[in-house]
């Protein structure tokens, strides 16, 4: 078992700056890759950013270039650094743990980029 606790979403204005942070514990040695994924109003979730156990990483084209996603092994977080930010960033974010067999998601973050 795996759990994952998301924080740092909030109301942000165009053009700003968030971070994420995603704390894994319970099994944490099964984690394949952990990432980020978000869900807008009325349409399905999709993937943000990965980053696997080895470092590599994977993001959607539309946050290529904003966002930046990275981990501290030391304390079992992932992050995900989002800069210039865009009223169609606006989403509930989910953490994801990939363990292979299966996925562990947490409860959410909301962000909300809005003047």
């Amino acid at each position: 078992q795996v759990q994952v606790v998301e924080s740092g979403g909030g109301l942000v204005q165009p053009g700003g700056s968030l971070r994420l942070s995603c704390a894994a514990s319970g099994s944490i040695f099964s984690i394949y890759a952990m990432g980020w994924y978000r869900q807008a109003p009325g349409k399905q979730r999709e993937l943000v950013a990965t980053i696997t156990k080895g470092g590599s990483t994977n993001y959607a084209d539309s946050v290529k270039g904003r966002f930046t996603i990275s981990r501290d092994n030391a304390k079992n977080t992932v992050y995900l650094q989002m800069n210039i930010l865009k009223p169609e960033d606006t989403a509930v974010y989910y953490c994801n743990a990939d363990v292979r067999i299966t996925n562990y998601w947490g409860q959410g973050t909301q962000v909300t980029v809005s003047s």
